[in-house]
């Protein structure tokens, strides 16, 4: 039988017996470099160890919600410059107070003393609430606040009440209809804002909450840029320590389960884990900050560099099972499998180069990041596994006996392996067949997704922030803030009659908009004025605008009175339903940029930014993918000279893509930015299984070998490695569920998912439809000539 064959003991090559030219062209001998001075090489790594902690420590967090439509477009750079002329949503904490017996007296003195002490917290430039609301003014003095400093009791209270719950200020913008939701804008002092004094006063908020309302039975939430981004910070921080912990400490079980010595264990895992180390370090170094994206750096470089580092090692343990010396065996190792380790992080390489084409600046930051570390991650597997294999492994002829007779973990993964094998190879045809057929039907799926996104993807969504967001999307139209930019021309007076009817014309354009609401503006005041006061003098308006507070007044005015805003909300639905709003309000303007030409009217806010731009973002990273698939595949088939090889890997490669894509479907995901790029990296992670099986498929294709018995001998050779190298590497990538982040998680099981399914296609794909192809090629060809 040839199962007695595939003993450990036998079929490891033999240096002589590799074919001439390497795939790698030579690169993989880069990792006998350190090997020939250890100790040295050992003293260097120390060094860089300890430069890459201080790199670490260099690395801060980006927390903005606009970073995934950063891009150099017209678009952004508006939402920028509003952004900076009219500092209103990014410093805005919002407190949503919520409760049946929200208006009840007590709970209303209550509610108005937290009001007051919020004013005192540090950090705070002033606030917007209920109680901010003001009567109409008597002649010649100013309006008197709408709470009186008493609250009225009895019959008066309930009229009292009523008339609180009807005024025009408050009524749908700061208390819900049904008067069961009041919202609080707390604006914070921008140097609070963009740094770590944000947590501290974001906690001073959480203690007065405790304090002033503990006992009225109220539900306050907070939410906002301000709590959204520390949300993300804490979640950024917290989830990079689980990843590490978690990650690591799976890699070190597996490898010392099955190879049942601490010093392969070491060898096995620990040059991984430094590859992750000196990345982070060098990303530190060259200024990368740590965002939604970045943070799965540490599971994408055990991704990367343990599926080699477990090849290198099983390699080197079979020469050394078979006899030779350990400097002799993790030579050879790197010789026979640092062609495909090189092959396999190139392949990675481009698919984060694939990353480059799109119009995200963050993705593109990921995307270099990710080759960087690529990079480091081949140079330290490379180096690491044979340095620690001739400092750590001791005793070589006391382990080759010991393992001749006593290997049962491997021998069963071999086992299963070549079972697998003999099956692929006996109808390699049909099995082909299949495989297009399968394939091709998860492709018709896949084509059918649809782009997704929405802007609480980007928070946590176990913490207040969200829920409470929601509950402003229930109750008060929104929390979501959508703005029209109105540019005056050159020469044009903020109190001219024109620029005050293209504002009255903006802001009764957007109060009609279906899906905005809670609409504000100086047209707001000029309205209270006309109905309080019963004049619309510009006198009185300019006089009233002097009274309010600077901060607030700038949340519509431009300092230089050339600009204004009218702000409105939206709730936080999926872009695809975001954009016809936006569409339509922007068709709407149309009629007011045509009666008041020389106005720049823009809409413009984050909403409005992402249901216009997400959507062709991720179509664009979706056609690359579909680019990248034929490039990968050309480049591979180059590398071994072989367009057996070249056509082999194709349906292999894209197997994991489609199937997820079809999980994604099932599931009513939709296609989004975490799970688009995640395929497109898993694309080029899960072809690390096909490369080794082909490299060692080359290896095995000799004279008189059977193409069958060369798939066999292939496969029993890489496959043990494989399988645990995925159930680590699907480990090391399924921590991410833990994260409070939701583009995290799904960017984390759906890569695991793939790299399952990149196993499962080199299996029973790639096996079957190599052997039908080398058939195909001698047939062609005669047998004398190779093709693999």
């Amino acid at each position: 039988m040839l199962e007695k064959n595939y003993d450990s003991q036998v079929h490891v090559e033999q240096v002589e017996e590799r074919p001439t030219g390497s795939i790698a062209f030579g690169l993989e001998r880069i990792g006998l470099i350190a090997v020939k001075a250890p100790i040295l090489s050992c003293i260097i790594l120390a060094v860089l160890v300890i430069a890459a902690v201080f790199g670490i420590q260099r690395i801060k967090i980006d927390d903005s919600l606009s970073q995934l439509f950063r891009s150099d477009t017209k678009e952004f750079h508006q939402y920028e410059e509003v952004t900076k002329r009219f500092p209103a949503e990014e410093f805005d904490v919002l407190v949503v107070v919520e409760g049946k017996d929200l208006l009840a007296r007590d709970n209303l003195e209550k509610l108005r003393d937290f009001v007051t002490d919020l004013q005192l917290v540090d950090g705070t430039r002033g606030l917007v609430s209920l109680f901010s609301a003001r009567q109409a003014p008597a002649p010649g003095k100013l309006p008197a606040a709408l709470f009186p400093n008493e609250l009225p009791t009895g019959e008066a209270y309930s009229k009292f009440i009523e008339t609180v719950k009807s005024n025009e200020i408050i009524r749908g913008k700061l208390l819900s209809e049904d008067g069961t939701l009041a919202l609080i804008v707390l604006s914070l002092e921008p140097d609070v804002v963009s740094s770590n004094k944000l947590a501290t006063t974001v906690g001073d908020i959480r203690k007065l909450v405790s304090q002033d309302l503990g006992d009225t039975g109220l539900n306050v939430e907070l939410s906002g840029v301000p709590v959204m981004q520390l949300e993300i910070r804490n979640a950024v921080e917290r989830d990079g320590l689980t990843y590490n912990i978690l990650g690591i400490v799976a890699g070190c079980v597996i490898a010392i389960i099955f190879f049942r010595k601490i010093s392969f264990m070491v060898v096995a895992a620990f040059p991984p884990m430094i590859a992750i180390l000196l990345a982070l370090g060098g990303l530190g170094w060259a200024n990368f900050n740590l965002n939604m994206f970045l943070n799965v750096m540490t599971p994408l470089i055990m991704v990367i560099s343990f599926s080699d580092s477990m090849q290198l090692t099983f390699a080197a343990r079979d020469r050394l099972i078979a006899g030779q010396d350990k400097f002799t065996a993790f030579k050879n190792a790197v010789l026979v499998v640092g062609p495909a380790c090189v092959l396999t992080h190139a392949t990675a390489g481009i698919s984060f180069i694939a990353l480059q084409f799109s119009d995200s600046d963050l993705i593109r930051k990921f995307g270099e990041a990710g080759l960087a570390a690529t990079i480091i991650a081949l140079l330290a597997v490379l180096s690491l596994v044979p340095v620690f294999g001739v400092l750590l492994v001791r005793n070589e002829n006391v382990f080759a006996v010991k393992f001749q007779r006593a290997d049962a973990g491997v021998q069963m993964l071999r086992n299963f392996c070549y079972w697998i094998a003999v099956r692929m190879v006996s109808r390699p045809g049909l099995f082909s067949l299949i495989a297009v057929l399968f394939v091709g039907s998860l492709g018709l799926v896949y084509a059918n997704l649809q782009p997704r996104y929405r802007l609480a993807d980007q928070v946590p969504d176990k913490r207040q922030a969200v829920a409470a967001s929601e509950r402003l999307d229930a109750k008060l139209t929104g929390a979501n803030p959508i703005n029209v930019l109105i540019e005056f021309p050159k020469g044009a007076s903020l109190y001219s009659p024109e620029t005050l009817q293209t504002i009255a014309d903006v802001h009764a354009t957007v109060e009609r908009a279906a899906g905005v609401g809670n609409v504000w503006s100086l047209e707001t005041l000029r309205r209270w004025l006309a109905e309080k006061v019963g004049t619309t003098d510009v006198g009185t308006l300019k006089e009233y605008v002097d009274l309010i507070p600077k901060y607030l007044v700038q949340r519509f005015i431009d300092p230089e009175q050339d600009a204004v805003v009218v702000a409105g909300r939206v709730p936080d639905k999926d872009s695809s339903q975001l954009l016809p709003v936006v569409e339509k309000l922007d068709h709407e303007l149309d009629a007011v940029r045509k009666k008041h030409p020389g106005y720049e009217i823009a809409v413009t806010g984050l909403a409005a930014i992402a249901a216009r731009n997400s959507a062709n973002m991720i179509e664009k990273l979706n056609r690359g993918l579909t680019i990248e698939f034929a490039f990968v595949a050309i480049f591979i088939g180059l590398a071994f000279r072989s367009w057996v090889v070249m056509l082999a890997c194709i349906l292999p490669g894209i197997f994991p893509v489609v199937m997820s894509g079809t999980l994604l479907y099932l599931l009513g995901e939709g296609l989004q930015f975490a799970s688009v790029v995640a395929l497109t990296v898993s694309f080029g992670l899960g072809l690390s299984a096909t490369i080794h099986f082909l490299n060692r498929l080359r290896l095995q294709t000799k004279p008189g070998v059977t193409s069958a018995v060369a798939v066999e001998r292939a496969t029993v050779l890489v496959g043990p490695a494989l399988i645990l190298t995925t159930v680590v590497l699907a480990c090391g990538l399924g921590v991410t569920i833990f994260s409070d982040l939701p583009s995290l998680r799904l960017f984390g099981w759906l890569s695991a998912f793939s790299m399952v399914a990149a196993l499962v296609a080199d299996l029973f794909i790639l096996r079957p439809t190599a052997m039908w192809l080398i058939n195909l090629h001698e047939r062609i060809h005669g047998p004398e000539k190779r093709s693999v």
